[in-house]
């Protein structure tokens, strides 16, 4: 399995000389399975340099799902620019909720007045098929759903493919429980022993005390979760508008120290990172 990240900035894009080591685009990341087939998490800002790279590729058929419908995650969908094409084929997931749900959230983000090109004049092919909330199959990569703790609800997924297994979950807050979230507890054993767990991991303890059920966690809170789940590799995600590449250094730096005695491996998430599972 090959993850690659497109965008792991929170909230809305930023750009400047001091964030240009973990990138200013929003949420977006790629993952290929054993047989290439693509799948594309979330359509934040960093679609639209996804888009134009998987032009380049000349490849034209992927999958996408969604974790939830707020603005940071969504508002790079319009400018993904191979749904302008009429050769695309671009499979949607039914998530984070059963039904039509994802299909009228992709069109909201293009109705008048958020956008002047409209739904109707994209040329790909898009399909819609259900997903959450059980369990599906992408080619060789099982995908599991779990229900994030976060304003307005949402879906964190474990992506399986043979024994290797990566856990995604943003906008997640386990210091509190949001309607339909989990405890810590929870998502600890749906994360158990995996070789890569991201998660979000927006605020420092102090910064925590002012932004309670705000739906992102804590540096404490996220070692206390990777030191439960026993995790292999832990990724720090979802980064701050105004934090720079030196607060999130800082940032990563108290969650190494807090795991210091464990043999889990930490680092910030940065746009155009690649892993290979």
């Amino acid at each position: 399995m090959f993850i690659k990240c497109w965008g792991a900035r929170g909230s809305i894009p930023v750009s400047g000389k001091e964030f240009t080591k973990y990138g200013g685009d929003t949420t977006c990341v790629e993952i290929r399975s054993k047989n290439n087939e693509i799948i594309i998490v979330d359509a934040g800002t960093g679609i639209r340099r996804l888009g134009n790279k998987l032009i380049n590729e000349k490849k034209s058929s992927y999958h996408m799902l969604f974790t939830h419908a707020h603005w940071d995650h969504l508002m790079g969908f319009p400018f993904f620019k191979p749904i302008f094409l009429s050769k695309t084929k671009l499979n949607i997931v039914r998530c984070p909720h059963p039904g039509k749900y994802a299909e009228e959230m992709m069109k909201r983000v293009m109705s008048p007045p958020n956008f002047p090109i409209k739904y109707t004049d994209i040329k790909a092919t898009i399909t819609y098929e259900e997903g959450c909330p059980g369990g599906f199959t992408i080619d060789t990569i099982e995908i599991l759903p779990i229900n994030l703790s976060h304003p307005n609800s949402g879906c964190g997924y474990k992506f399986t493919e043979e024994d290797k297994s990566f856990v995604f979950l943003t906008d997640n807050e386990l210091g509190h429980i949001h309607e339909n979230g989990k405890t810590i507890e929870e998502y600890a054993a749906f994360s158990k022993k995996c070789d890569l767990l991201i998660h979000d991991c927006e605020y420092t303890d102090q910064d925590y005390l002012k932004r309670k059920e705000w739906g992102h966690s804590s540096v404490s809170q996220v070692a206390e979760l990777a030191k439960l789940a026993e995790v292999k590799k832990l990724g720090l995600f979802h980064h701050n508008q105004d934090k720079t590449d030196n607060d999130v250094d800082l940032l990563v730096n108290s969650v190494k120290k807090q795991l210091e005695n464990t043999d889990i491996e930490v680092f910030g998430v940065f746009a155009d990172m690649e892993i290979s599972l």
